[in-house]
């Protein structure tokens, strides 16, 4: 086996990802808890955790040559210390969310219904049913409810038959409640992982698809009997709907209303952080694609301040969809504005943030940000540091289902090399997108005619090469606003380069009239 995949198989040993992403405070969680297990304190597991908390790169043999534990010994010596350490963790203060807490009194209500004692179980699932029913945790209220229903068939009182029909009751409330929660969410992954796979509708036929599949699959409902979390599976599934149909106003309008729904109810911020920040994310996204430039000022306004003000609890997953989500949003402003050279000051920021989170970050959106950093010093005329991101970008190994973003990025690659005067390397750079995009299926036609355009350039003189600009523009612009080709221009802003080159003027130049004259 070559040793880079050895290596990246080691990296991803899940024990040792888990120590590794354990804070200070978690560590001495972590020591305290085996120090009031007594006697433990020498205990192998723990040497095993001491030692790898110090190790910089998984190694097995180096494990084994240390003398803690055999060959043997190691894998059932390691699924003991991952548990111990999932263990400390549901103990520590920080990782008490409702939830949790909830499910702590159903197990001490199921241990007092074993030993006997039904009244004292009965009095605690009460509180957790009335604890879970204010959360909307409402699946573990459904468990609650069942337990009552056994233990009262158990503690014989004379309310027994009034009893009865209302646990009955409740039970058939919730049953249902969870049914058409579970189907929206289901409706909700269905659309995202069908978006994942293949992208936005690119035509008629895909769209009538799409249509049949939502309406076939949305339940019916009362929107008047929905609770929080009904809403927003609702919303969600609204919004994967208008995303994959490239209808962005509708994307803006779900977005809102996912947002709003935690705004109008601040607690479940705290209970559900990472349902928030990626409404908040998706809301911006949409004000981005429809040029909602003073909403998406003022959203991403809030989006800091919630942060600063420490409104989003932050943990280890919080921390990097903040750090995603923000810095993304804040180089959008800059194209939005087209003040691409006051946000070159982002770069350093969202590289130390890459490096810090490198372990856990998905490669995904690393390379996410550095097509935007490319589209940044496009922007700056700067494109040799343009080119060095893209570069980053297209050899980069596994993308998946960022078939599309390399598609981009090779593309803008072809026009910073020939912004460069790099005309040696051009024709390379041409063979390897065109080689890159004949793979591709269903490639969009604003790809299609830009590439056969931009490879006649180089037979064309420099004097006519103004006129061939305008021949490309008024090739692409048509489909500007075209239901399925539209996306293009949201990813690369073709036209606007164009528009540049045919008035001798910056891109940043033509960005900003443009803007102005929408905000007019």
């Amino acid at each position: 086996m070559p040793k880079s995949i050895t290596s990246a198989n080691n990296q991803n040993d899940a024990l040792f990802v888990l120590i590794k992403s354990l804070t200070k405070s978690e560590k001495r969680q972590f020591n305290l808890y085996v120090g009031r297990l007594g006697g433990n304190i020498d205990a192998k597991f723990f040497s095993l955790f001491k030692f790898l908390e110090k190790l910089k790169v998984y190694d097995e043999k180096v494990i084994i040559k240390s003398g803690i534990v055999t060959k043997q010994q190691l894998s059932n010596l390691k699924a003991h210390l991952y548990k111990q350490i999932l263990i400390s963790l549901r103990l520590n203060p920080a990782h008490k969310n409702i939830r949790i807490q909830i499910r702590e009194q159903l197990d001490f209500a199921t241990v007092l219904y074993q030993k006997g004692l039904y009244k004292q179980s009965l009095k605690l699932l009460e509180k957790a049913k009335n604890l879970a029913l204010e959360n909307e945790e409402k699946n573990i209220a459904y468990e609650i409810v069942e337990l009552e229903k056994v233990i009262e068939t158990q503690y014989i009182t004379r309310s027994l038959s009034n009893r009865a029909d209302q646990l009955s009751i409740q039970a058939k409330e919730l049953s249902q409640q969870n049914v058409v929660a579970s189907k929206l969410s289901n409706l909700s992954l269905q659309l995202y992982s069908y978006l994942l796979q293949n992208g936005y509708v690119k035509n008629n036929e895909e769209l009538e698809f799409i249509n049949s599949y939502f309406y076939s699959k949305l339940p019916k409902y009362d929107f008047e009997k929905f609770g929080f979390r009904e809403k927003l599976w609702l919303y969600k599934s609204h919004l994967w709907f208008s995303f994959l149909t490239q209808d962005f106003l509708h994307s803006y309008k779900y977005a809102n209303q996912w947002v709003d729904l935690f705004k109008g109810n601040k607690k479940f911020i705290t209970l559900h952080p990472v349902f928030y920040l990626k409404g908040i994310n998706y809301l911006l996204e949409a004000c981005f694609f429809v040029k909602k430039v003073d909403n998406f000022k003022e959203e991403l306004r809030l989006f800091e301040k919630d942060v600063d003000e420490k409104i989003i609890p932050t943990n280890t997953n919080t921390d990097i969809l903040i750090f995603q989500y923000l810095y993304a949003n804040k180089l959008h402003l800059h194209f939005l504005e087209a003040s691409f050279a006051k946000g070159e000051y982002l770069v350093d920021i969202i590289n130390q943030k890459i490096e810090i989170y490198k372990n856990r970050l998905d490669n995904h959106y690393v390379v996410m940000l550095y097509y935007k950093i490319a589209c940044l010093y496009f922007g700056m005329g700067k494109n040799e540091l343009c080119i060095a991101y893209l570069q980053k970008i297209i050899k980069s190994k596994n993308l998946g289902s960022a078939e599309d973003l390399q598609c981009f990025a090779r593309v803008l690659n072809l026009i910073a090399h020939y912004e460069c005067g790099l005309d040696y390397d051009l024709e390379r750079q041409f063979l390897d997108t065109y080689k890159f995009l004949l793979k591709m299926q269903n490639l969009q036609e604003v790809q299609k005619v830009f590439l056969t355009s931009i490879r006649d350039l180089s037979d064309v003189y420099p004097h006519e090469i103004k006129n061939e600009f305008k021949k490309i523009h008024a090739k692409l612009k048509k489909y500007e606003d075209h239901p399925y080709e539209k996306r293009a221009f949201l990813y690369l802003d073709i036209l606007s380069w164009l528009e540049s080159k045919i008035q001798n003027k910056t891109i940043a130049q033509v960005i900003k009239e443009k803007s102005n004259q929408i905000s007019k």
